[in-house]
């Protein structure tokens, strides 16, 4: 799938985080996968806090991770973070590289939907609050006419209430 936004950062593996031979314990890649999913959505503009604030809350509804390769305490990682799916649901995928080799170490996603606080209903179509922070960033070429004229009613809305 082909990433709409995205974002990686650089971490090294804590004593922490592995186990007594020195490797990191299989549940710290959610945690890195959630650090850079925390990253993601700041530099959208859009993150944890601007959720709640908006109405709604983003739980994750699926996770998926494939351990490739183990890493060790002290090993520098490379986590990117990429949105490849926005519309009804909000799916972000992983990849976890050695930063000196550029191995895999470990992949996988998550997927999260937007779940009105006040209800406690489930949207089956993204809110307009997200879709006003992707539309704006997607490639030209990958914009249907729905699409164009949904970011124009969005543009509108946003000077409407300024």
């Amino acid at each position: 799938m082909k990433a709409i936004f995205s974002t990686e950062l650089e971490m090294i593996v804590p004593f922490h985080d592995v186990d007594s031979m020195g490797i990191t314990w299989h549940g710290n890649y959610l945690r890195y996968f959630e650090v850079a999913r925390c990253k993601l959505l700041d530099e959208l503009g859009y993150n944890y806090r601007q959720m709640m604030n908006s109405g709604y809350a983003w739980p994750i509804v699926d996770t998926q991770l494939k351990y490739v390769k183990s890493s060790t305490f002290d090993q520098k990682l490379i986590v990117h973070a990429a949105i490849v799916e926005w519309e009804n649901r909000l799916r972000i995928n992983y990849q976890i590289k050695d930063a000196d080799t550029q191995q895999r170490i470990t992949k996988g996603y998550t997927i999260q939907a937007a779940v009105e606080i006040n209800t406690e209903e489930l949207c089956f179509v993204t809110p307009d609050i997200f879709r006003a922070r992707i539309l704006p960033l997607l490639d030209e070429s990958s914009l249907t006419d729905e699409l164009i004229q949904e970011r124009e009613r969005l543009s509108s809305l946003k000077v409407s209430a300024s």
